[in-house]
């Protein structure tokens, strides 16, 4: 790479011996012309990461804490049995319900025994009409008392299983509330769980910002490294705290890879979308950082090599936003460390 390098050098030099100074021609390194693009009015706000799915489960009977499985900071999936509650009173309320269902059985299917025997009787005429409804009446009511049965069963059966606490969905533990041993009665709060599958972002945006949001609805959050992700929706609050006068948005990211960095809690700036403008736009590779300067290799239109000092603006995957320096249609080097090289040795030809 060195050698041919060399050897386009020399050419170059060969060229200036033999032209003068100035003139257009070919040049050992890339270059392109800067132009203007459309790019994105925006506003970088400070906002807040925050979890979509964050509850707290709550006992929903009584009884005794007899294990807690999992601690703060632990990963739970979904399903996942978290904390065990003492069952004896709740098993006791199942086997009196079950019972209860077989008494109820037993008198249902003896009245409907009763029923279709009167039935069959009151059809030959030797039973009154008054029997017949009596016999129909205890039938509908011994039913009745079965399917009360049944229901008293069923809630018997949930409250037992309430005993078992369960995570409604794959998180992190971030706050345990309770101890083994201790007594919790319904709407106790047992543990404090997040999920870091599906994130947002919540800012506060000015009044007068807040008509052009509404218009284009688009945000990126800007992550430590320089990386955006653009938000999948934007939940706007219709109204405006009167102490601030702001508006509460949420920006809603789409499902993010666990090395993307974000986490709830975590300051993050965030770029809304006002409007759109026509930019200059001067690639990366072009530009060179020497300590306060900011500058680009132009050729001008008769050839010759310049090194002019630039002030850019926001750092876009295109390049650098150009706020002065430039003109459109100038053209500039792809590779300043060689167009560096290429115009020290044209100033010593030039000599």
């Amino acid at each position: 790479m060195k050698l041919e390098w060399m050897k386009g050098a020399a050419a170059a030099v060969a060229l200036l011996l033999a032209a003068p100074v100035g003139m257009a021609g070919d040049f050992p390194f890339l270059t392109t012309t800067v132009e203007r693009q459309t790019l994105m009015q925006e506003r970088i706000m400070d906002g807040r990461v925050e979890a979509v799915q964050r509850s707290t489960i709550s006992a929903q009977t009584s009884g005794r804490v007899l294990e807690v499985l999992y601690d703060v900071d632990d990963f739970v999936e979904q399903g996942e049995v978290v904390l065990r509650l003492s069952d004896t009173e709740q098993q006791a309320r199942v086997r009196s319900a079950e019972g209860s269902l077989r008494e109820a059985r037993a008198r249902a299917a003896e009245a409907r025994s009763e029923f279709a025997r009167i039935e069959s009787i009151f059809e030959e005429r030797l039973v009154s009409e008054a029997e017949f409804d009596r016999a129909r009446a205890a039938r509908d009511s011994a039913q009745a008392r079965l399917e009360s049965a049944q229901a008293a069963l069923a809630e018997a059966e949930e409250q037992l299983g309430y005993a078992t606490v369960v995570a409604p969905y794959a998180g992190i533990v971030i706050e345990r509330h309770v101890e083994v041993g201790e007594a919790v009665s319904p709407g106790s709060p047992l543990v404090t769980g997040i999920s870091l599958e599906q994130l947002r972002v919540e800012i506060n945006v000015p009044q007068q910002l807040i008509r052009d949001l509404r218009r284009h609805r688009e945000a990126q959050v800007i992550l430590d490294t320089d990386d955006r992700i653009p938000a999948e929706s934007l939940t706007i609050f219709p109204y405006a705290d009167p102490a601030s006068n702001t508006f509460r948005v949420r920006v809603n990211l789409p499902e993010l890879a666990e090395d993307a960095g974000l986490f709830p809690g975590m300051f993050v700036k965030t770029a809304i979308k006002l409007g759109e403008d026509q930019r200059l736009v001067v690639p990366s590779e072009a530009v060179v950082f020497r300590s306060e300067v900011v500058a680009v290799y132009v050729i001008d239109p008769d050839g010759r090599i310049g090194f002019r000092q630039i002030r850019v603006g926001r750092e876009l995957p295109e390049g650098f936003e150009v706020l002065a320096g430039l003109r459109q249609g100038e053209r500039v080097a792809l590779d300043p460390v060689h167009a560096g090289i290429f115009l020290k040795e044209s100033q010593q030809v030039s000599r």
